[in-house]
């Protein structure tokens, strides 16, 4: 009996890592005997980084940079073994685990620590490749201040440097990349990301997924026009039309700045899967046990779940996913391979309580999961663990 585990990170409750970690005991405590390959993965967001080193080997490298609203912090940004290939996280610099909750505004908040991460990557370093990935951010600046990291200027009707944070876009009069770091003109950049959301309108950054960063209802239309503006003037100055570019309003709109940049969107699940060998390890495994922090009707645009549901498929292992929450929208990925879905939390409780308990919550529903698939008879084993007297 042979299980792949590979859990994204469940956010604000535990890495991918720990996730993983968290399905082995599970499935240990069900199946004592089984073969478990443990593959922490991620889709571009938040813990993709030390997925990549998990897989490829190489070393991470902390530095301080700006934080997401203004604060000076130490991120971290990998090397990767081959010595030519940085991977820079979003969320390492920029994330929103970073923000108390009661402190989260992306009017305020800036990508500039993560155009840091980059430029000190650049610098320390003769990397041929760069890995940007994200998701898990606190901005909506368009990637502006990744941009003014870098070089570009952006400024206001008076010349003057434009602020941090989607609520100083609409001041954006001009937009010159002349200056930009000249070794960004020789690396291949790949931008790892899990959606494909146009920067603005009605899927666009502001509107989707500002209300998850903090925003309010007046403060979402502010940014809808403030990032629209910062469009308009960036197709004026460098004849790029990003508006409407697929995935260009990841991670707030930062996507759509380094599609400007050069940077090439790719698919992060599919990413940190090869490189991890995933294919390879499907050959006789019976189950592949996946989850995240939230199932709903977003998780079958690029996310996780989706990635390894499809790769899964094409070896006919079927796929059983687990999250702290599950909302309808999903489901039409039961016709792709997905054959179950779990919510891990027990009973009802406030979400501080389930974010602590995510780690053996999570391991109580693969065990029962796992049970269950051995009870029915879809799992040979030679051994079903008896914890009926058993605590924890």
């Amino acid at each position: 009996m042979k299980f792949i585990l590979a859990p994204d990170s469940f956010k604000e409750s535990m890495s991918a890592a720990r996730a993983a970690e968290a399905m082995e005991r599970g499935v240990r405590r069900a199946a004592p005997d089984a073969d478990i390959v443990l593959m922490p993965v991620g889709d571009g967001g938040e813990g993709t980084m030390d997925a990549l080193v998990t897989a490829a080997g190489g070393r991470t490298v902390e530095t301080a940079v700006v934080g997401p609203l203004g604060e000076t912090i130490n991120a971290r940004y990998a090397v990767l073994s081959d010595g030519q290939t940085a991977v820079v996280e979003l969320a390492q610099a920029n994330g929103l685990h970073l923000t108390p909750r009661d402190r989260r505004d992306p009017l305020r908040a800036t990508t500039f620590g993560t155009g840091e991460l980059i430029r000190v990557a650049l610098e320390r370093h003769p990397i041929r490749r760069l890995i940007v990935t994200l998701g898990g951010s606190a901005t909506n600046d368009a990637g502006a201040g990744l941009l003014q990291a870098l070089g570009a200027d952006i400024t206001d009707e008076c010349g003057r440097p434009v602020g941090f944070g989607g609520g100083s876009l609409g001041a954006v009069a001009r937009v010159d990349l002349s200056r930009l770091h000249p070794r960004l003109a020789e690396v291949e950049l790949l931008v790892a990301c899990d959606v494909r959301n146009p920067l603005v309108g009605p899927r666009g950054a502001s509107r989707v997924f500002g209300p998850q960063k903090g925003a309010t209802p007046d403060a979402v239309e502010q940014l809808e026009a403030n990032v629209t503006r910062f469009a308009d003037v960036i197709a004026r100055d460098t004849g790029r039309r990003l508006h409407d570019e697929p995935g260009a309003g990841a991670a707030g709109g930062a996507a759509a700045a380094l599609m400007l940049l050069g940077g090439r969107l790719v698919s992060g699940i599919d990413l940190v899967l090869d490189v991890a060998g995933f294919d390879r390890h499907l050959a006789g495994a019976d189950f592949v046990l996946t989850g995240e922090g939230r199932i709903d009707d977003q998780t079958p645009d690029g996310k996780t779940i989706t990635g390894i549901v499809r790769r899964a498929n094409r070896f006919g292992v079927p796929v059983v996913a687990f999250a702290g929450a599950v909302r309808p929208g999903f489901e039409r990925l039961y016709g792709e391979g997905l054959l179950a879905v779990f919510g891990i939390t027990a009973y009802p409780c406030p979400l501080e309580q389930a974010l602590a308990e995510g780690s053996a919550n999570l391991a109580t529903a693969v065990e029962n999961a796992v049970r269950l698939l051995a009870r029915a008879g879809r799992v040979s084993t030679s051994r079903i663990a008896d914890r009926s007297g058993a605590r924890g």
